[in-house]
């Protein structure tokens, strides 16, 4: 969930990692550092917190011929200047990055202190540097060196080390981690994600699972976990470099949320013709918010499909006996295309023999590549922490995959024909934000919060409360609005808001009568409903008025609502919108 970035060539080195660690900081902000290999020894530059912290520590204009430069999100070991990244062995010649996680850390920290190495921090990072730096001592080869650590290693990392004696070369390997090698002329870059050095280069080597990369101003090297030399793919990088810009919003997140109606429309433009098998049932396996996108394509498939779905936290999926086999279809979700509990899960299910079938936002991904189908969801690069668009391009493959599966093709084609629709309505919905955040600063300083639906919009309140939580720091709960009296009922009160989703379906009086209930507890009721109902006046404190919409598609609306109703609060309690505490964009450690 850290963000990596490396540079060889002739340019400004410090300038080219502090900028492309810009860039990153959505993988984490708790501390930042940097390393430049100089003739006369390595210079490192380290700051506790945001980006901005290391920058102002960075007084000198050094020139250097390669570097390396990490933003962390911390995992062993706290948020400190000592703990954060590049990590160095004793007498400081080598110094590396590292995102993931080391699970045999303590064995191997055990077994160099017995040796006589000395740890500084307490990150799990830092053993990997001592146990290169004792290779190399051995070997006097970088490359091998770092082939003969990583065997030692157990769990995930993607590695960038330098070592002063090996000037203006980096050597790079992974497992389970993200990086990609920019490759340039008369110069190399090193990334954990692609918008670090899409503004340098639009050309690129990934690399595969226990690869190592050796990078010079001239020229990369790749080689198997044995050190033979191995045939690299060039590919081009998919993003355009003004994708990173704000054009003129507040914030990111803002900004993402009024891209959502052309985000359906690329998406509904670009519907790829997916080659699927006969398969007897479906499991789909997501994390987070796209987990809550998975619940709603539930909903879908079985309706229009009549195909038994399961739905599953990719977390709690990785650690249970599964019933897996040929005759499975395999969904698995994620915005980024890298979560670690997701690719852990898709692996487990390609060795039962499962095809599967990878939703996401990055078709360069870790998941895309272990597809049997891909289904690029078409919403560009999302730089808030926050999913928004990417959520609406989820829900809007999950409709698409349903259709493509549908048993009744009448039914299928007025989806189809209302999907087209759906644009004009997310922008109607966006051209009244100004209703909604005079909603959010009435309920702004509330500290409890709670969500209610029924049937297919039971996910948008979770969904609602999760985004309320990610970056209000309001404690919110999305409830099924019949599970209501069986136990959340005793927390309302004055003090207790319920925002319910109203849609018309067949939930609709089952949802107004539990409302009724919360009313009566005297909790503040607001109302996201696309039903003109004289009851509404005289029963809820507050309404948000939706166009029409079939309750199948309410669930894309309802997420406009709710993402906006999340981030004015926010925005009026002062938060970090883009950069919530404690979160990363892409969760690479398990």
């Amino acid at each position: 969930m850290c963000g990596i970035v490396g540079y060889v060539g002739k340019k400004s080195t410090a300038e080219i990692l502090l900028n492309g660690l810009s860039k990153l900081e959505y993988r984490g902000y708790d501390s930042a550092g940097i390393a430049l290999n100089l003739p006369s020894g390595m210079k490192v530059f380290k700051a506790n917190g945001k980006l901005h912290n290391l920058k102002n520590v960075m007084t000198e204009n050094i020139a250097a011929g390669s570097g390396i430069g990490h933003i962390r999100w911390a995992t062993h070991g706290g948020a400190s200047e000592v703990n954060a990244h590049p990590h160095s062995c004793n007498c400081g010649s080598l110094v590396l990055v590292h995102n993931g996680i080391i699970e045999n850390f303590q064995e191997l920290k055990d077994e160099l202190t017995g040796c006589g190495c000395v740890f500084k921090s307490q990150t799990d990072t830092e053993v990997i540097a001592h146990l290169v730096a004792r290779e190399f001592e051995k070997v006097k080869d970088l490359k091998t060196a770092v082939i003969n650590s990583i065997k030692c290693l157990k769990g995930a990392f993607a590695l960038c080390v330098m070592h002063n004696d090996v000037q203006d070369t980096i050597v790079v390997a992974k497992r389970n981690a993200p990086l990609v090698l920019g490759v340039g002329n008369g110069e190399n870059y090193i990334a954990s994600d692609i918008p670090a050095i899409i503004e340098y280069t639009k050309s690129a080597i990934y690399l595969d699972d226990n690869q190592i990369g050796v990078v010079s101003a001239d020229e990369i090297k790749i080689y198997d976990a044995s050190g033979n030399l191995l045939t690299s793919k060039v590919e081009n990088l998919p993003f355009e470099p003004q994708a990173l810009s704000k054009m003129g919003y507040k914030h990111y997140m803002l900004k993402e949320i009024h891209e959502q109606s052309d985000v359906i429309r690329n998406i509904l433009a670009a519907s790829p013709e997916l080659q699927l098998k006969k398969f007897d049932r479906i499991q789909i396996i997501a994390c987070g918010t796209s987990l809550h996108a998975a619940l709603v394509g539930k909903y879908v498939i079985e309706d229009l499909a009549g195909i038994p779905v399961d739905v599953e936290a990719s977390s709690e999926f990785i650690y249970r006996s599964t019933i897996i086999n040929e005759n499975t279809l395999v969904i698995g979700i994620s915005q980024s295309g890298e979560t670690a509990d997701t690719i852990t899960a898709i692996k487990q299910v390609k060795e039962k023999g499962a095809k599967v079938l990878i939703v996401t936002n990055r078709p360069d991904s870790t998941m895309a590549r272990l597809a049997d189908n891909l289904f690029p969801i078409e919403a560009g690069i999302e730089v808030s922490v926050a999913a928004t668009k990417s959520y609406m391009a989820q829900l809007i493959a999950m409709y698409l995959l349903g259709i493509l599966l549908a048993k009744d093709a009448e039914k299928a084609a007025v989806i189809k024909a209302e999907l087209s629709q759906l644009p004009a309505k997310v922008e109607m919905i966006l051209n009244n934000s100004t209703a909604i955040a005079e909603i959010a600063r009435k309920y702004s300083n509330f500290k409890n919060f709670i969500f209610i639906a029924r049937g297919i919009n039971y996910p948008s309140a979770l969904e609602g409360a999760l985004k309320l939580k990610e970056i209000s720091y309001i404690n919110a709960t999305g409830y099924s609005a019949g599970e209501l009296k069986h136990g959340p009922i005793a927390m309302l009160d004055e003090s207790m808001p319920v925002l319910a989703f109203l849609s018309e379906g067949i939930v609709y009086d089952k949802v107004l009568s539990n409302c009724q209930e919360a009313k009566a507890r005297q909790a503040k009721l607001i109302a996201v409903t696309n039903v003109e109902n004289s009851t509404h006046q005289g029963l809820f404190d507050d309404i948000i008025q939706i166009p029409h919409v079939s309750d199948m598609l309410s669930p894309t609306l309802n997420a406009v609502v709710l993402q906006l109703l999340a981030y004015y609060i926010a925005e009026f309690l002062g938060k970090d919108v883009d950069q919530p505490r404690n979160l990363a964009k892409s969760v690479t450690v398990e």
